[in-house]
């Protein structure tokens, strides 16, 4: 009949595009008058077929728990709800798709239950109760069709565990994690189940609904979340008798999870409602070929065999569809034999890679939500969801540099620098860990190694602007920090005479303080970095020159760094530019190139650097600029160049 239907559709489409259509005409004519003898035949026959359904709600996998069915014949002298050919569906809120049942059967007869939750659940209610017709009265005056069963409990979006139907002691948690779905959809499908248990079959239809299309929109991969999804709101279809809807969905279920055997019973049976016989023998018999216990199947199986019989004939298997042989890894009667080691094998790996997929999955929606409370200044959450992420993913460099910016902002730089630490580990260029670990120095007092940061951020990316203003404000801070830390006395001028080695030691005029027309005697030859500060302290007390001039020309390049190691600052760094400069440069300027190549290598180079005032940095870049004029064979422009960088 349901064929029938279908050609007349397709008939009237022709006719209206081409009315003058004579053998579509005669065609349409011809199948109203079989279709009219068919009704007739139908209704003198007087049978009707009702199918009941037993299952348990999909939760985690679609292929968990099996279906359990039956199938009944009522005959024309059995009562069904007051009508005539209808029977009643059954309101229950299993996720089973029984969507027609008979009425008035207490003893439960064929239809007894194999899940021994349904078996506890139906004596509860007792024997009477098993079926209702659609106008029966429930306890609160309303019809169990209409009646939208409340859900003892909160389902207002709180995370706390949700009494189920009437049993006070059952409770469900409708936060608890469904497969790869993010939290938000796991509770709208728990929300879905739940609902479906307790009859509000359009509620729970909606519940599936927005969760398929938050699935759609959240862009993951997970084609077995997905399946259920559709599978479950098929079941809700079903149950409202929109057995077209139902379909499609069982449909776009068997595309992602192909041979999935909820989705195929589900179809079969809304095949068998639209009594489109054919489709429906076919997805029965595949279901077999899947689970070879599904009684309901074997039972709709030879009901509608004597169906297509007396409608096709003795030829009847001829016009099935073709029916798709079930691979051995998708029956499930067959699992029960040992598996292979390659079976094994191939389990495990699909496992890890589930796994790896939701623990994906799960840390990018940490890693969103981490990132939501930041912008909204709640770094305190933001702290919790960053730690998380860092317990499914430990190398994630992002994550450290994150959780170090709450730390900074909850003020607790002791954990925001061990933070960056770890980020630098993983990644040893990663600017913003540079940048925030100085952050933390800065708040823990030590200037010297936020400079040290600052500086590198300004290596990588000379146009970040808050780390110049930031390395302004630490080196004035450092400045303040040294200044309090050494008392401000002067320094005694000791005249130095070397009485040994007579040969070494030379008298130099001191050009600078010949007021009192004195020379001071230097060791031109320090074997050792005392004798050297000695020397070169004699030459800066009296501001002579030409002495450090000497000094530096009789010291070895490679020796400055280590005889400097100990007494290095701004003042000493200026004097010895201002005899490189003055005495040095014309003479030996290669010589010149070397000291400087070897200066910058010594011990807190870098932050005295920083302490020197503006017309000391002026005579430095002089110095590199008359040093980089100089034609020479033994160093170049670029050289210097490069050299220069270190300085200024």
């Amino acid at each position: 009949m349901g064929n029938f239907h279908m050609a007349t559709e397709d008939l009237r489409t022709v006719l209206r595009e081409e009315p003058q259509n004579t053998p579509a005409t005669q065609l349409l004519s011809q199948i109203e008058k079989k279709m009219e003898e068919c009704q007739q035949e139908k209704q003198r026959k007087g049978k009707k077929i009702l199918i009941q359904e037993i299952e348990e709600a999909d939760n985690q996998t679609d292929s968990d728990n099996k279906a359990h069915k039956t199938a009944c014949l009522v005959q024309p002298s059995q009562p069904v709800g007051g009508e005539e050919r209808s029977a009643t569906p059954v309101e229950r809120g299993d996720m089973g798709n029984a969507h027609k049942k008979p009425h008035g059967r207490g003893d439960g007869g064929p239809h007894a239950e194999s899940n021994s939750s349904h078996h506890e659940h139906r004596r509860n209610r007792g024997s009477s109760d098993k079926y209702k017709v659609p106008q029966e009265k429930i306890a609160n005056g309303s019809s169990k069709r209409g009646s939208t069963a409340s859900v003892q409990g909160d389902q207002s979006g709180s995370g706390k565990a949700t009494p189920v139907g009437g049993n006070a002691g059952e409770t469900v948690n409708l936060d608890a994690p469904c497969g790869a779905l993010p939290p938000p959809l796991a509770r709208l499908k728990n929300e879905g189940n739940l609902l479906f248990k307790n009859g509000q079959f359009a509620d729970a239809l909606e519940k599936y609904s927005q969760a398929i299309q938050g699935y759609t929109d959240s862009g993951i991969d997970s084609p077995e979340d997905l399946c259920i999804l559709y599978s479950n709101r098929a079941a809700c279809y079903l149950k409202d008798g929109n057995s077209q809807d139902c379909i499609q969905d069982c449909t776009r279920a068997l595309e992602l999870q192909p041979f999935s055997l909820k989705p195929l019973l589900r179809r079969a049976m809304a095949y068998e409602s639209l009594e489109r016989y054919r489709k429906a023998y076919v997805d029965y018999k595949t279901v077999l070929q899947i689970d070879v216990s599904v009684q309901a199947a074997h039972d709709s199986v030879n009901r509608i065999t004597r169906l297509l019989i007396e409608q096709d004939g003795p030829e009847w298997r001829e016009k099935l569809p073709e029916i798709p042989l079930v691979p051995l890894s998708a029956q499930q009667h067959r699992r029960e034999e040992p598996p292979s080691a390659e079976v094994l094998q191939a389990r495990a790996e699909k496992a890890a890679r589930d796994a790896e997929r939701k623990a994906e999955v799960r840390f990018s929606a940490l890693k969103q939500e981490g990132n939501d409370f930041v912008k909204k200044s709640q770094y305190q959450d933001a702290l919790g969801k960053y730690t998380e992420c860092l317990k499914l993913k430990s190398e994630e460099c992002t994550i450290y540099t994150n959780r170090a910016l709450c730390y900074l902002k909850l003020e607790r730089f002791a954990e925001a620098k061990q933070d960056c630490d770890a980020a630098l580990k993983l990644e040893p260029t990663n600017k913003k860990a540079f940048y925030r670990r100085a952050m933390a120095n800065k708040g823990l007092k030590d200037y010297l190694a936020c400079s040290s940061d600052l500086q590198e951020v300004l290596q990588q990316d000379p146009n970040v602007q808050e780390a110049e203003k930031e390395l302004e404000e630490v080196t004035k801070l450092l400045r303040q920090s040294l200044a309090s830390t050494s008392p401000n006395k002067p320094r005694k001028t000791v005249p130095i005479t070397e009485v040994e080695d007579d040969e070494n030691v030379t008298a130099v005029p001191n050009s600078k303080n010949s007021c009192k027309g004195e020379d001071i005697s230097i060791n031109l030859q320090p074997a050792s970095a005392y004798e050297f500060g000695q020397s070169l302290n004699a030459a800066r007390s009296s501001g002579n020159t030409v002495a450090c001039a000497e000094l530096l020309a009789s010291t070895a390049p490679e020796m400055l760094p280590q005889f400097l190691s100990t007494q290095l600052d701004g003042h000493t760094i200026s004097f010895i530019m201002q005899a490189l400069h003055s005495h040095l440069l014309e003479k030996d300027p290669y010589l010149v190139y070397q000291h400087l190549n070897h200066l910058h290598t010594a011990d807190r180079f870098s932050v005295v650097l920083m302490l020197l005032e503006k017309e000391e940095r002026h005579h430095m870049t002089q110095l590199f600029e008359d040093l980089s004029a100089v034609q020479s064979t033994q160093f170049t422009k670029n050289d210097v160049q490069n050299l220069a960088n270190k300085y200024i």
